[in-house]
């Protein structure tokens, strides 16, 4: 993810109003025992699902992917009361960490983690959905897609992280790159959505269903 420039990246950042004290000690204890830290979205990333969630009036969530869970508390902290959100993961070290934290915020009643593989958890579900995220591996990313968009409501959401790959998708060269891509193509395609994808991060990837 290093093909934005650093600077102008961390002025963003540094103008992003903060997030709570508990996401802060969840990243600085993601970074200090996680394999893959950078797999956490972050202010930036985080502070948007919230508000994308907000400008929604999502009550029900589907996240695909939830590593240690700062972007399910993120999405959480712009729900309702009575909101739910349902995240999917295969990491039961990861969800240790997420649970933890959960417990810890008043937000954290409204998310209930799946255990497993989340195709066959997406299938177990019914719509509709005001919002998904999807932000999980990268080789079922079309299938993820396509599972999901029938359940989402008309004028709601689907936002896919990852979508420009460290900007390897100008020129796909590997199968994960050629599959991004191909979703990328696949849903600017799609006459059931309208689509932006936004250069934040490492490429967000927005979905409004018609």
């Amino acid at each position: 993810m290093d093909f934005i420039d650093k600077a102008v990246e961390r002025y963003a950042h540094d103008r992003t109003r903060a997030e709570p004290d508990l996401l802060q000690r969840l990243s600085e204890e993601t970074y200090r025992t996680m394999r893959w830290p950078g797999m956490l979205c972050g202010r930036l990333e985080g502070r948007l699902l919230k508000l994308l969630v907000q400008l929604t009036g999502a009550t029900r969530v589907l996240e695909i992917g939830m590593f240690t869970g700062y972007s399910a508390l993120s999405m959480a902290e712009g729900m309702p009361d009575d909101g739910r959100l349902i995240t999917c993961d295969i990491d039961p070290i990861a969800k240790e960490v997420a649970e933890r934290y959960f417990a810890q915020s008043p937000h954290g009643r409204k998310i209930e983690v799946r255990l497993g593989p989340a195709l066959a958890t997406i299938a177990s579900l019914r719509g509709p959905f005001d919002l998904v995220f999807i932000d999980a591996d990268k080789e079922n990313y079309v299938h993820y897609y396509r599972a999901v968009v029938d359940l989402v409501r008309p004028g709601g959401l689907i936002a896919i992280d990852n979508a420009l790959w460290s900007g390897k998708v100008i020129a796909p060269a590997d199968r994960e790159t050629a599959i991004i891509d191909e979703l990328n193509r696949l849903i600017e395609a799609d006459s059931r959505v309208e689509n932006v994808l936004v250069t934040i991060r490492d490429g967000l990837h927005l979905a409004r269903k018609r």
